[in-house]
């Protein structure tokens, strides 16, 4: 595969196809399988996000207590039909929170690109199915373009948390989702580039500070915010708003701040919320019974 975005979009756009079809041939190429194989376990990808999103809804409890319940209050609110920011952007936020918190809560999920960030794509796509009538193969083009948008990140810079802090993590996720979305909403491939730049250079630096070292505060909180920027990014790129950092620039840079991080808020537990008076409290009441108690 093609290591720079912006090769792989100028290709795109000299032989007229969609970025998902390019990662799809792909994929075929490389592993040697077949499409029919590889949208068969897009499928089993897509059923495992459904469900962890019905299970966060219906409200589930971290094994620390920390985190569980902010989804179903989410989606309380979205009913009250009181919500300031439109319908598809809090049931986005719906959504992210219900699977990290099943992730949180030791229940399956899909990691994308990991656990910690699992929740952002599917809070994205769940949220602008309906609206965009997307077909059940619609919705697997939209995983296999943003898997794919993953591997050009991960293989430029990081998608790791102790690597590269969470900008690596909730960052790719939102940039995975922002450039899916376009494609999604009949976008060009180039439009998807600006998405996936404008929406991760607006988390470059974000660090990885997880409380007590669990990935749930304030992990969730960050997936339940990717959406928003991953969302609003995708209507920037569409409207023909550009990224002045070419993409490639934007995902090297997100790579060399990661290394220049320190530790201490790389998935350490050394730095930043973890850090905080509240947030060693509730490390110590773990530690001593099990549950924070909070």
């Amino acid at each position: 595969m093609v290591h720079k975005l912006h090769e792989i979009i100028n290709l795109c756009e000299r032989e007229g196809i969609a970025l998902h079809e390019y990662f799809l041939r792909t994929e075929i190429k490389e592993i040697g399988g077949t499409e029919e194989e590889i949208l068969r376990h897009m499928e089993q990808n897509l059923s495992v996000m459904e469900q962890a999103v019905q299970q966060g809804i219906e409200g589930v409890k971290s094994r620390s207590g920390m985190t569980g319940g902010d989804a179903k209050l989410l989606a309380e609110y979205l009913q009250s039909g009181n919500t300031l920011s439109g319908s598809i952007y809090t049931r986005a936020m719906v959504y992210a929170t219900a699977v990290n918190e099943v992730n949180a809560a030791m229940g399956v999920i899909c990691a994308t690109p990991t656990a910690g960030s699992s929740g952002t794509l599917p809070g994205v796509l769940f949220a602008i199915r309906s609206h965009l009538k997307l077909s059940r193969r619609e919705q697997l083009n939209f995983l296999i373009t943003a898997a794919g948008c993953g591997i050009v990140i991960g293989n430029q810079a990081s998608i790791s948390g102790a690597e590269g802090g969470c900008q690596a993590e909730v960052g790719s996720a939102a940039a995975m989702s922002a450039a899916a979305t376009v494609e999604a909403c009949g976008g060009s491939p180039s439009q998807s580039g600006h998405a996936l730049a404008i929406a991760l250079k607006n988390l470059l630096g974000l660090s990885c500070d997880p409380v007590a070292g669990l990935v749930e505060v304030p992990c969730i909180k960050r997936n339940t915010a990717g959406v928003v920027i991953a969302i609003s990014s995708a209507e920037m790129a569409l409207a023909g708003v550009k990224s002045r950092i070419p993409v490639d620039e934007v995902i090297d840079t997100m790579g060399k701040i990661g290394r220049a991080m320190p530790p201490a808020l790389r998935e350490t537990a050394l730095g930043g919320l973890a850090q905080t008076e509240t947030g060693l409290e509730m490390a110590r009441r773990l530690e001593e019974t099990g549950h924070t108690d909070l």
